[in-house]
């Protein structure tokens, strides 16, 4: 079975550009593309030997890094590899707090985007502009903690979206919703739902980039 990569972009002529790249660097590969978080979240799931994702942060259905964090959450054992027009160290830092193994700039030539792969297919990402601190490690772990679904239905509630419109969306009864609420406010040490969203935003998941 070939190994797996998924391409993660709305852009289809920076995913050609993407492919291009997995090509030079694993011949043969299965790729995979997605528009959307949603997309990428099913292909991810449904790549049996998936081996590295290379997600854009600007996505429909992603806010801020939440496309990261659901996806690492997915697959926490694949490399993702963020390549986004999203500027400065900040970003490559928290972004790497949400779970990829690497940020790298959409203005970057192909070569330097092919040696970026190979790192990431290696686990190893692009030189670190900082030291990860214990605040920064305390907020992966609070963010790991979130089962896939309750990030989804996180990111429903800073949407503004009541349980039933949850519900319907992601096809879980309203019950399971409250269930997976009590869930999320029990680990972000809340009491509702307008505190759990306040804290989600103090972790960079409402951060638009």
């Amino acid at each position: 079975m070939s190994a797996a990569v998924l391409i993660a972009d709305d852009h289809p002529l920076f995913r050609q550009a993407l492919r291009l790249a997995v090509e030079k660097v694993l011949p043969g590969a299965d790729i995979a593309e997605a528009g959307t978080l949603a997309a990428a979240a099913r292909a991810a799931s449904a790549a049996p030997d998936l081996k590295l994702i290379l997600l854009d942060l600007k996505m429909p259905g992603a806010v801020g890094y939440s496309g990261i964090a659901l996806l690492h959450a997915e697959c926490p054992d694949v490399p993702i590899l963020v390549v986004s027009s999203a500027e400065g160290a900040a970003a490559a830092d928290e972004a790497r707090v949400f779970g990829a193994i690497g940020f790298l700039h959409k203005g970057s030539d192909l070569g330097a985007i092919e040696t970026a792969i190979t790192q990431a297919l290696g686990g190893r990402g692009p030189a670190r502009a900082s030291e990860t601190t214990s605040e920064v490690e305390a907020i992966r772990e609070t963010v790991s903690s979130l089962t896939p679904t309750q990030l989804k239905v996180l990111l429903a509630v800073l949407d503004g979206q009541l349980n039933k419109q949850i519900a319907h969306s992601l096809g879980i009864s309203e019950a399971t919703v409250k269930a997976h609420m009590t869930a999320i406010m029990r680990k972000l040490d809340v009491r509702n739902r307008t505190q759990a969203a306040l804290v989600a935003r103090s972790l960079g998941l409402d951060l638009r980039h």
